[in-house]
């Protein structure tokens, strides 16, 4: 499977899939942390019309649109108008909307709980199909996010533990605080690569057998559905 992994710098995600055999791209506007040649640095949506079998944002921007931080939206924080608040929220919500939107058959979209103004200006908007944390998943820790699913399953969890500490929630300030809060967590990454490989490769297996016989066209929809 080919794989497009948008807003990740890190390689946590890519690492993951290609760690199974997937041609695991990253994209950010930033360079690969990990130096790797499989990383585009660039805006994402520069690339999403070049043949991706999925696309999987991990950490887009969305101080705007989190319903935490929906308070700066009538009270700006200092050092910021609210002008530039709302242009922010909407620079934020047409990332979402091209990716959400992206030619492209699998997507999968991490974002926080949203407020009613970033809905309202997502394009085609949906509901998350789940939420997660990652104490579900290996880590010790709280930190809920959605996921926005397109013809993908829900995760299943795989590893809960009792610890829960708020760690991400109580970073103190420092200038990378925002990079060390993006940062995704290898044990969702890795239920991610296992649950979702194996089921595209299952589904994509039944419809390359399908297309070799005859009539396979008139049932590529049912399969796909």
């Amino acid at each position: 499977m080919r794989l497009l992994v948008a807003c990740e710098f890190s390689g946590i995600v890519r690492r993951a899939f290609a760690s199974r055999g997937h041609d695991a791209w990253s994209c950010d506007l930033l360079p690969a942390e990990d130096r790797s040649n499989k990383h585009i640095q660039d805006d994402v949506r520069n690339v999403l019309s070049d043949g991706w079998d999925m696309l999987i944002v991990a950490h887009p921007p969305c101080t705007r649109l989190t319903n935490s931080g929906v308070r700066w939206l009538h009270c700006p924080p200092p050092g910021k108008s609210m002008q530039q608040m709302w242009e922010e929220l909407e620079q934020g919500a047409s990332l979402f909307s091209d990716c959400w939107n992206a030619p492209i058959e699998r997507i999968a979209v991490e974002n926080p709980v949203m407020h009613k103004y970033a809905k309202q200006r997502i394009r085609d908007y949906a509901p998350p199909a789940q939420s997660i944390q990652p104490w579900q998943f290996g880590h010790g820790e709280t930190k809920r996010t959605c996921l926005w699913l397109k013809n993908l399953p829900p995760l299943q969890p795989t590893q809960i533990v009792e610890g829960r500490e708020h760690r991400v929630h109580r970073m103190p300030p420092s200038p990378n605080r925002w990079k060390e809060r993006s940062r995704f967590f290898p044990g969702i990454a890795q239920a991610m690569a296992e649950q979702w490989g194996d089921y595209c490769y299952e589904n994509s297996w039944t419809i390359r057998h399908h297309r070799s016989l005859p009539g396979a066209d008139g049932v590529r929809g049912a399969l796909l559905d």
